[in-house]
């Protein structure tokens, strides 16, 4: 099982990143997805997850309006257009795959069987 995440830089406040995370050996179209992040010093945290469809996605406070979440079945592949970047975006950006597909646990970082190694994205203020 891998999770591949990368498309993380340096940006300028304000600009544009999408990150990809490429999944291998799990069965991608009955997995739901989730993207979190962590800052140095502080604990992990979600950001946005998306159902095994691609039909249903849901955002944290702090991204939504600003952050998209996708996910393309022929590629096994899951994206994270994010625009409006903030310095306060800095971190470790993860991506991670669960087989329970619940709403009130979908943000929990428990929920999650598998991690990739994660991608950085720095915002300079």
């Amino acid at each position: 099982v891998q999770l591949q995440a990368y498309g993380g830089g340096l940006v300028q406040d304000g600009g544009s990143l999408r990150l990809a995370c490429a999944v291998s050996g799990l069965a991608f179209s009955t997995r739901c997805m989730g993207w979190f992040r962590q800052a140095p010093g502080k604990e992990r945290e979600f950001v946005a997850a998306i159902k095994y469809d691609g039909g249903t996605t849901r955002y944290s406070d702090s991204v939504a309006g600003r952050f998209t979440m996708s996910r393309d079945r022929t590629k096994s592949t899951v994206y994270l257009q994010m625009n409006n970047l903030k310095p306060e975006d800095t971190a470790v950006y993860l991506c991670a795959a669960t087989a329970t597909c619940i709403s009130s646990t979908i943000s929990h970082t428990s929920a999650y069987g598998y991690w990739g190694q994660g991608t950085l994205v720095t915002v300079s203020s």
